[in-house]
């Protein structure tokens, strides 16, 4: 008969804890058994779950018997060396250790008091971190800035969003929120719409600027200039200008120097989201994709993507933090102490949308001093230099096309049609995506450029390796003989 499980329990943790640690490396051992996609059908588990939960309490085997024959079937794995879809979503043993430990600890630290290391190792690690990227000085935490880490770079994009919002407001009167207007390329990510929906800004204020293969999806100075002489000319007031580093369809960079300037002539909030490639910039190499950063008025990375962090762990840094304290402070009696009255300390609620917050800062300190800045750099060439073997394969083979050039680790590809017409290859490649896909043996994932349905090939899971990339590939390769075979019928 197993112990009853108490509320906490010191050795009833340590106890669990190595078993939970033994299934779990145990499923790394064994992550390549898996189909990379769940090939469930939608409510699958309603069936295999009891419809209430029990009034005695069960036993951890058949807990992790349950989650080994009913959950795992309905993970798509992530973590697998043959996952090649959407952007990777990074773990390593550092990072897990860290997550370990802030579960542990479980601390909720909105301010300073309520547990001064928190605050204080999440400024500290992201200044370790703007120096490896190498980002000016104002974002440091010294200066009149700082970092700070959110959820993702949805929330990232958001507070900075409202933080831009009311500075244009203190500026040209509260009454003007109606013709405030953002500005973007079509290729940023959607967060930006929804950040606008919840800040209140109107939809039709929401310019995204049509982007496409001549500057290779990259936002065009020209075209944003034009468009804010247009709304000018109409009484409006651009106040926020977003750009992205590696956009989340294709990688594009958009050219942050000259965006830049256009920014601070019209007195714009300059964002610069490279939640993806920011990533990268720690090597020197590909540092320059980042330049024109000294421009803007915040930056975000998510180290939970391709940095060796699990999730969730998104970067944002801001030159000037009042700008973000006065949009997002509250003060309520209950939440008074010395520190915050005396304006000696960060609070970091007052940077984010919600109050509580995780010590998240301790994984990203352990993946930091656990790997090294030089470890880190060789993990991010390893990948980028798998994508390029990759890309050469596609190369090679005539029936396929690389669609927009590798900057990073995605490459863009399609299976060309054997005949003309766009619906022919829409189709033709959404069908190779799918049979692809239902193999169980690689997931990839797809995105629309100019009218054309493009296939994603994005390495940066941490287990991936050479013979994974060939074996994708062949996959690729059969899947399209076989559908071209079945065209020609």
């Amino acid at each position: 008969m197993e112990k009853r499980l108490k509320p906490m329990d010191a050795e009833q943790l340590r106890e669990y804890g190595h078993k939970m640690v033994d299934f779990i490396a145990d499923y790394y051992k064994t992550i390549e058994n898996f189909p990379v996609l769940s090939q469930v059908e939608p409510g699958y588990l309603r069936n295999l779950l009891p419809d209430s939960a029990p009034n005695q309490p069960d036993s951890f085997q058949h807990v992790l018997d349950d989650i080994q024959a009913k959950i795992l079937p309905g993970v798509t794995h992530w973590q697998s060396p043959n996952y090649f879809a959407y952007y990777p979503s990074n773990s390593s043993v550092a990072g897990f250790l860290g997550e370990m430990l802030s579960a542990g600890l479980n601390i909720v630290g909105f301010s300073w008091i309520t547990s001064p290391a928190a605050t204080e190792l999440e400024m500290i690690v992201l200044d370790w971190l703007a120096k490896m990227l190498k980002l000016p000085e104002d974002f440091l935490s010294a200066g009149q800035g700082g970092g700070v880490i959110q959820g993702t770079a949805s929330e990232a994009v958001l507070v900075v969003l409202l933080a831009a919002r009311d500075k244009a407001l203190r500026r040209v009167g509260k009454g003007a929120l109606e013709k405030l207007v953002v500005y973007a390329s079509d290729q940023t990510h959607s967060a930006l719409q929804k950040a606008c929906q919840i800040a209140g800004i109107h939809p039709e204020n929401c310019r995204l600027l049509k982007a496409n293969s001549s500057t290779n999806y990259a936002l065009s100075p020209e075209l944003l200039s034009e468009t804010i002489s247009q709304d000018l000319a109409i009484g409006l007031i651009p106040f926020f200008l977003c750009a992205t580093v590696g956009t989340t369809s294709s990688t594009a960079v958009d050219p942050l120097l000259a965006l830049g300037k256009f920014a601070k002539s019209n007195e714009m909030w300059f964002h610069v989201d490279a939640a993806y490639a920011g990533s990268a910039c720690i090597c020197p190499e590909f540092r320059h994709y980042i330049d024109g950063v000294e421009e803007a008025d915040s930056f975000n990375m998510n180290a939970h993507k391709w940095f060796l962090t699990n999730f969730d762990c998104s970067a944002l840094w801001v030159k000037d933090r009042s700008a973000l304290v006065q949009a997002l402070s509250t003060n309520p009696e209950f939440l008074k102490n010395k520190a915050s009255q005396a304006n000696m300390v960060v609070d970091y609620k007052d940077w984010q949308i919600p109050l509580g917050r995780r010590f998240r800062s301790l994984k990203l300190w352990m993946v930091l001093r656990l790997y090294g800045l030089e470890n880190l750099q060789c993990y991010i060439r390893s990948h980028i230099k798998l994508a390029k073997h990759f890309e050469d394969l596609v190369a090679q083979d005539t029936r396929f096309e690389v669609v927009t050039p590798r900057i990073f680790s995605l490459v863009c590809f399609r299976l060309l049609p054997p005949s003309n017409g766009e619906y022919h290859g829409n189709k033709l490649n959404h069908e190779l995506l799918d049979a692809v896909n239902s193999t169980g043996n690689v997931f990839i994932s797809h995105t629309v450029l100019s009218g054309k349905y493009i296939l994603r090939f994005a390495v940066g899971a941490p287990l991936t390796e050479e013979k994974h990339v060939n074996a994708a590939w062949k996959v690729l390769q059969d899947k399209a003989t076989a559908l071209l075979g079945e065209s020609l019928r």
